[in-house]
């Protein structure tokens, strides 16, 4: 994919385009210029880095979810624990002594009763987030809808601004080097005809210095 994406192709209306031979021949000549430059057209420019040597840079949870993969691609995501939304496992039953006699049971009551109320929590706030999405979701959905139709409207607009103001330009060219061709077309054969005068006047100029030249030749002979 090029660099550039700029088209002169509107500047070159009034001069011819190059035959075959002196497009070969231009081409040749650049091509002698960058060998005596030196310049190693197969090799990259010196600001661009290779790919060999491109060196990503992750955070460290990543470059950790890396080596994961890397050590086993069949594991799983384990950064959201999913167990806390599971079924609790019921602790076992208690008695008036339970306190005293099986205190770990107690333990187990409240953390049970503390992960009870982190669902319903959860749960509960994911009930009111629905509720509102059912309400105003449509709507939300709609009026981002009719924002980005508008964004794209206006986007779309300036770009037909963009290219009315571009081919006004081009036309302006077009006629501005069409207006003057003619007056190129006589500039031209005229520095076509001087130069082909100073051309004669020079041929002739040594011709008579041959000539003189060869007079005195004869005279001293």
């Amino acid at each position: 994919m090029p660099l550039i994406h700029e088209s002169y192709d509107s500047l070159p209306y009034v001069d011819a385009p190059p035959d075959q031979a002196a497009l070969h021949a231009a081409i040749g000549l650049i091509a002698q210029d960058i060998q005596q430059a030196g310049v190693d057209t197969a090799q990259l420019h010196p600001a661009l880095i290779p790919a060999t040597q491109y060196a990503p840079k992750f955070s460290a949870a990543l470059e950790q979810e890396h080596a994961r993969v890397q050590a086993d691609p069949n594991s799983k995501f384990s950064a959201i624990d999913l167990a806390r939304y599971e079924d609790l496992d019921a602790p076992p039953n208690t008695s008036p002594t339970s306190d005293e006699d099986r205190p770990e049971v107690l333990a187990q009551w409240d953390s049970a009763l503390r992960k009870a109320y982190t669902s319903s929590e959860y749960v509960n706030a994911r009930l009111t987030e629905l509720g509102l999405l059912e309400k105003f979701g449509k709507n939300a959905w709609l009026i981002g809808n009719s924002q980005q139709e508008d964004i794209l409207k206006g986007i779309e607009a300036d770009l037909a601004d963009v290219r009315k103001q571009h081919e006004e330009v081009e036309a302006m060219r077009r006629q501005q080097q069409e207006s003057v061709h003619g007056e190129i077309k006589t500039l031209e054969e005229t520095w076509k005809q001087g130069v082909g005068r100073v051309l004669e006047a020079e041929v002739a100029a040594e011709g008579l210095k041959q000539q003189i030249l060869e007079k005195r030749r004869a005279g001293a002979v």
